[in-house]
């Protein structure tokens, strides 16, 4: 089936289905979907008719039949190894049929504005190398599904998008993170690859979160039942109600995220409620801890007098925001987190190089979900800290090769405190052992912290190229 034709028979599809006003699916089921393969996934809708509804598979001849309890009906059917474009055929007195189905590898890619960032950029913000990428996107094998950004003040079933084949008009429009994570997948796993977007720019985390998870956080405001559109994309639970609700259950292998640059202000309450919103994803899913893998924010926002007043007193909080995302991935089973301290651009919160965000996404996919151990994935990581007279010797795991980016002999992305709690730039050095790092400011160093601001590019890395998280090897509080 060609593109043209395809892109043009599903608003007919959909009209045919309305028009008999019986057997209604949501948006994502649809022509040309990808469904996650090897597994048992679920298939839902409505109907105003009380009669038996029968899905037969054409993959397996298989007929799966299911009766509608007060116009709602739901099963499941097991699918198998990756092929296609096989038929769903749906019966019940008439009949409907989703055709162009392939079975693969399925993802959900969520959070704010650097996910949903198009190839095409944003204005005046363009992303790396779009064009060849949008040149030679052209694959049948690589669908999207690109939902409707909405929020709403109660729980929707359907979220307005379209199954597309991967080429220039589709992924020119598409989050640049979430096409070329699926290319890579599917290069390297051979198998078709679908891709759920489901995101908006600058937006909370509690806005993502449904308004059970947020029990636990009282002073959140949930708006009133009016079945409405909310004016704000930020009301908690509104991009949950509208975006994900419509979306739980279907049958998918992860999930990537990208968010969090609107919680800089509140890291602490950042690192409860992220995880909560996972794991309540994860128990409506009700599919086991899929994979989640997310993107530490990047480096941005240096000191200009063109920011804001209230930009620059967040700035002391954004490197707290991330040790908030490198500790949730100790809380979050079955996560990972991209690192990303390399690829900040200043005073843009949106890096253009969005393939090696995808690349470092797809390392933490490919090694810890499909088993490709060859594959590294994980930077430099703060181990321990020792002290001899006024040096500090840090140790690292995952520290193979360690080394200052761009083969530099020292970094001047460290800091050493006394006691005192005052910071003073530090000389760091790498030696078999770890870094050693020392200030002659301080004579007895307590704490190190390292790449621990707003803006900064990380430039410690192991022999692969991956790059260490910024942390701090103290706990003092956090600024106000």
């Amino acid at each position: 089936m060609k593109l043209k034709f395809f892109l043009g028979a599903l608003p007919l599809f959909f009209l045919n289905l309305s028009s008999q006003a019986k057997v209604v699916l949501p948006s994502v089921f649809s022509n040309g979907m990808v469904l996650q393969r090897n597994a048992e996934v679920a298939i839902w809708g409505t109907s105003d008719t009380k009669k038996e509804i029968t899905l037969t598979t054409s993959w397996n001849g298989k007929a799966y039949k299911v009766s509608p309890s007060l116009g709602n009906w739901k099963t499941k059917v097991a699918t198998p190894a990756a092929g296609g474009p096989y038929t769903i055929t749906i019966k019940d007195g008439d009949e409907t049929q989703l055709q162009d189905i392939l079975i693969g590898e399925v993802w959900v890619a969520s959070g704010q504005s650097n996910m949903e960032m198009p190839l095409k950029g944003f204005k005046d913000q363009p992303v790396t190398n779009a064009d060849e990428i949008i040149k030679n996107s052209t694959n049948d094998k690589i669908r999207l599904f690109l939902g409707e950004k909405v929020t709403w003040s109660r729980p929707l079933n359907d979220v307005k998008g379209e199954w597309q084949y991967a080429a220039p008009a589709a992924v020119t429009e598409f989050s640049a993170i979430g096409y070329t994570f699926a290319k890579t997948l599917h290069e390297k796993l051979k198998v078709p690859v679908g891709i759920i977007q489901v995101a908006w720019g600058g937006t909370l985390v509690q806005a993502w979160m449904s308004a059970k998870s947020l029990n636990a956080y009282p002073d959140v405001k949930i708006p009133e039942d009016t079945n409405t559109a909310l004016e704000n994309k930020n009301v908690a639970t509104g991009l949950f109600n509208a975006m994900i609700n419509p979306i739980v259950g279907y049958g998918i292998k992860g999930a990537i995220w990208y968010q969090g640059e609107q919680n800089r202000h509140e890291p602490e309450n950042y690192l409860k409620m992220f995880p909560d919103m996972v794991k309540d994803w994860r128990n409506r899913w009700d599919i086991g801890d899929f994979a989640f893998y997310y993107v530490q924010i990047a480096p941005y926002i240096s000191k200009t007098e063109k920011l804001s007043k209230a930009s620059l007193e967040l700035q002391p909080k954004v490197p707290f925001l991330r040790e908030a995302q490198l500790k949730a991935e100790t809380i979050i089973p079955n996560s990972g987190m991209a690192v990303i301290m390399d690829v900040g651009t200043a005073n843009t919160i949106h890096p253009p190089d969005k393939q090696t965000v995808s690349d470092r996404l797809a390392y933490l996919a490919l090694n810890k979900t499909y088993g490709f151990k060859a594959i590294p994935y994980q930077g430099p990581a703060y181990k321990s800290q020792s002290t001899e007279g006024n040096k500090v010797l840090l140790k690292f795991d995952h520290a193979e090769g360690l080394q200052f980016k761009g083969g530099a002999t020292e970094s001047s992305n460290f800091e050493v405190a006394g006691k005192n709690q005052v910071f003073y730039p530090a000389k760091a050095t790498i030696t078999k052992d770890g870094v050693v790092v020392s200030a002659s400011e301080v004579e007895k160093p307590v704490a190190v912290r390292y790449a621990f601001k707003a803006w900064v590019l990380g430039d410690l890395v192991n022999k692969y190229g991956l790059p260490a998280s910024s942390f701090r090897t103290d706990n003092w509080v956090i600024p106000m």
